[in-house]
């Protein structure tokens, strides 16, 4: 495929408030819009999500990559991200040709989301539970273990009596009752002892799925075995090897799959197929999201029925402030809807996208 031009944007969304996890606190996502013009005009787009926090490539290193893709279409090289930016614009570009000439785009589809809940005081969780159950979500994703992260600034935390994650997850029950699920994340915070005991503790609150809870597959392994909570992987699933290791290990019974850690939409249904999977967002921007809407419907179609019942964390859009794209998925009544058009149907306000170009 030859290409006219290809833009490589970084830029960052600003939250609405800080975004606190057990990794520590963001106040903005920085992103790289990749842009592919081909040489009849079509455009494709793809995002890629540099995961920092987690050691992974920076922002700079992302763009040097993509930048050298750009001249040199070298792709087993690049970092998970970039590479999942490349074959994003890619598919992108295939759809909307696909679609131009075919002279379809126009669709209707969607698919369920979890409510995503930073951490932070009981109260104000249950408060922000509610919220979101307003808008027709019955699915909710609670950050655990940001009181064991030396990087977040806890005196919001300890200023308000009984704080801890067992007391986050009792508040937010009790607010909505147990027709919802709560899922709970702690991003690998709790050492084993610690997972052991605040699982015991969260067991009479039927949580659906405790994602990442320990650090490593082995650790999983031996908690899954004190728990009646199924797991779910985050960290230690990022490739396909990693996927077949936990299934023989019996580490989990479910895995979590971001775009920009495993290397784009290929990699993430290779992944599926070995380890039952939902998609959540690393937050990602518009393109990001999209692409990962395109890949939690071709999850629902895949016949196995143990995944359908899992909602997708991709409605994390209502975090930001702000966005660069004119059309995107829109959230509503709990659902995230893939925009109309062909390829992904995402479409970029220029003007925002300068406003927030870094």
């Amino acid at each position: 495929m030859r290409f006219n031009s290809v833009e490589v944007i970084p830029y960052a969304l600003p939250f609405k408030e800080p975004y606190v996890t057990a990794r520590g606190v963001l106040r903005r996502r920085e992103m790289v819009l990749l842009r592919v013009r081909d040489e009849d005009g079509v455009v494709g787009l793809g995002e890629a999500v540099p995961l920092a926090l987690r050691g992974g490539a920076s922002l700079g290193d992302v763009v040097r990559e993509l930048e050298g893709w750009g001249e040199h279409r070298e792709v087993q090289a690049l970092s998970a991200p970039a590479r999942c930016a490349v074959e994003t614009a890619l598919m992108d570009l295939r759809g909307r040709r696909i679609g131009t000439a075919a002279g379809e785009g126009e669709r209707d589809e969607a698919v369920e989301c979890n409510a995503t809940l930073v951490a932070g005081p009981p109260a104000e969780v249950a408060a922000e539970a509610e919220k979101w159950a307003r808008d027709g979500f019955t699915t909710f994703k609670l950050k655990l273990g940001a009181e064991s992260a030396k990087t977040v600034d806890m005196r919001r935390f300890s200023q308000t009596r009984g704080s801890g994650d067992v007391e986050q997850v009792r508040a937010v029950r009790e607010a909505l009752g147990p027709g919802v699920r709560i899922r709970v994340d702690a991003n690998e915070a709790w050492d084993l002892e610690t997972a052991k005991a605040t699982l015991a503790a969260l067991e009479p609150f039927e949580v659906e799925l405790a994602e990442q809870p320990v650090a490593g597959l082995e650790a999983m392994a031996e908690l899954a075995a004190n728990t009646s909570i199924p797991l779910a992987a985050d960290e230690s699933v990022a490739t396909l090897a990693e996927a077949e290791e936990a299934v023989a290990l019996g580490a989990c019974a479910y895995t979590g799959i971001k775009l920009s850690k495993v290397g784009g939409p290929e990699e993430a249904l290779a992944i599926s197929d070995v380890l039952p999977a939902y998609v959540t967002s690393a937050l990602d921007g518009p393109v990001g999201i999209a692409a990962a809407a395109q890949v939690a419907l071709s999850l629902a179609e895949t016949g196995h029925p143990e995944r359908l019942h899992l909602a997708h964390g991709l409605a994390t859009q209502r975090l930001f402030a702000s966005t660069i794209a004119s059309v995107e998925c829109e959230v509503r009544d709990g659902m995230l809807h893939l925009p109309p058009g062909p390829g992904l149907g995402v479409e970029i306000d220029e003007d925002a996208l300068q406003a927030h170009r870094i």
